[in-house]
């Protein structure tokens, strides 16, 4: 038997891959637990969604990434439970000890109480959905250019996005540029100009956590690209039929849920105290309290940021903690202190299509063509992979020079437009 400590790692995502990245090579043995065999970059989904992007140019299986690194083990399946004082960790009717547990299982769509929204108004968190919201996408206009019927044209055309954070934003102008310009020349019994994209936001600004000129710059923009923003409208009802957006009920086949997130299951998982949104509010050394060999990072942490502000569930943020909490626990098997952990923050960014991005670098604030392609570098430098940001750049480069989409392939069993 091994004398190493074991340290077992749920979830892959940024925070998860983080920690067993630093830790490769290492004298310690690494678990990592997903129940997808793949490492997804997140940011980019929407690009998926609107086939401006393949999955496989986001997404990695994690067994390659960690061929060459022999203390590190990847597991393919689903955990159900921990048990704390035991230190173990429960998948069906399997357990796997442990003597550090990192839990970076990450957030799922949160419908606040409405789940059964869900069937007309898919969420954008893994490469399922988005391929399932590209489908739909590209089927709209499909069954637009066959259809008789006015009304049904309309209602196929019309594209409602709930949500005006940065996915909200993306897909709203990624779905105009789709409309407007890539599919602008294919049909003939239709004109695919004339759909309608609808963003709605309950809130009286778009992207909330940017400063009021570069969401006033957001608006506009998507506005001359043909989006209807509605500020400070609740929506009330999303059915197979449309949503209720204020006081107007808005036929559509499509309506894309980017309104919120939640954790799922570390409240019972762990019995500690957690957030409106379901994440554990860890220490200072983002450990779980109480359990000074158990951490909680990346979306599934609540963690202090300035005197009124919680760390955000961003890229950047998860990295960092994951990098700290295998640092802490190097420091913990050397017998040394580690500092609280300190987050740094880089800024805020976010696409709004074509030559429009805002960026805010803690004030120094950027907007239009510049903010645009330091956007893309941005999210280019964070892939994770090595032949992957290569195609992400020729895939940008070909559907910035010549505007098509690379990837509009309408897949799976009710891809026959109906007739």
């Amino acid at each position: 038997m091994s004398e190493r400590k074991r340290v077992v790692v749920v979830g892959a995502g940024f925070a998860g891959m983080s920690v067993a990245k630093k830790l490769a090579g290492k004298d310690v043995d690494v678990v990592l637990i997903d129940k997808r065999n793949h490492h997804l970059f997140q940011p980019l989904l929407y690009q998926v969604a609107t086939a401006d992007l393949s999955p496989a140019e986001i997404a990695w299986p994690v067994r390659s990434i960690f061929s060459r690194s022999a203390n590190v083990s990847v597991f393919m399946g689903e955990v159900t439970g921990i048990d704390l004082d035991g230190k173990r960790i429960i998948g069906g009717d399997r357990e796997l000890g442990y003597d550090f547990l990192v839990l970076a299982t990450g957030a799922v769509t949160s419908y606040f109480g409405k789940n059964h929204w869900a069937r007309a108004a898919p969420g954008l968190k893994n490469i399922s959905e988005a391929t399932d919201i590209r489908k739909r996408l590209l089927l709209a206009f499909e069954r637009a250019e066959n259809s008789e019927d006015e009304a049904e044209k309309r209602k196929l055309l019309n594209f409602v996005v709930v949500g005006g954070g940065p996915t909200g934003v993306e897909m709203a102008g990624a779905i105009a540029e789709l409309a407007k310009q890539a599919l602008s020349h294919d049909f003939r019994r239709i004109d695919p100009r004339d759909a309608n994209i609808i963003l709605a936001e309950g809130g009286p600004k778009l992207l909330a956590a940017f400063p009021d000129d570069l969401s006033d710059y957001t608006q506009k923009s998507l506005e001359t690209m043909g989006v209807d923003v509605r500020l400070g409208q609740q929506v009330s009802d999303i059915t197979v039929e449309g949503a209720k957006i204020g006081d107007d009920f808005i036929p559509s086949a499509n309506v894309i849920w980017a309104a919120g997130v939640e954790v799922p299951d570390l409240k019972d998982w762990t019995e500690k105290p957690v957030d409106r949104g379901g994440r554990v509010i860890v220490e200072s050394d983002l450990s779980l309290p109480g359990y000074d060999n158990v951490f909680v990072i990346g979306d599934a942490a609540h963690v202090k940021w300035g005197n009124d502000q919680t760390v955000p569930g961003i890229a950047p943020a998860a990295k960092q903690q994951g990098k700290y909490v295998a640092g802490r626990i190097l420091d913990v098997l050397k017998g040394q202190s580690t500092p609280p952990f300190k987050y740094s923050h880089a800024g805020n960014l976010a696409t709004i299509g074509r030559h429009r991005a805002v960026i805010d670098l803690n004030g120094f604030k950027i907007k239009g063509w510049l903010a645009w392609w330091i956007w893309g570098l941005a999210h280019i430098y964070f892939l994770i992979g090595i032949r992957a940001p290569a195609l992400v750049m020729v895939q940008w480069v070909w559907s910035y020079l010549f505007r098509k989409k690379g990837a509009r392939l309408i897949t799976g069993s009710d891809a026959q437009s109906k007739p």
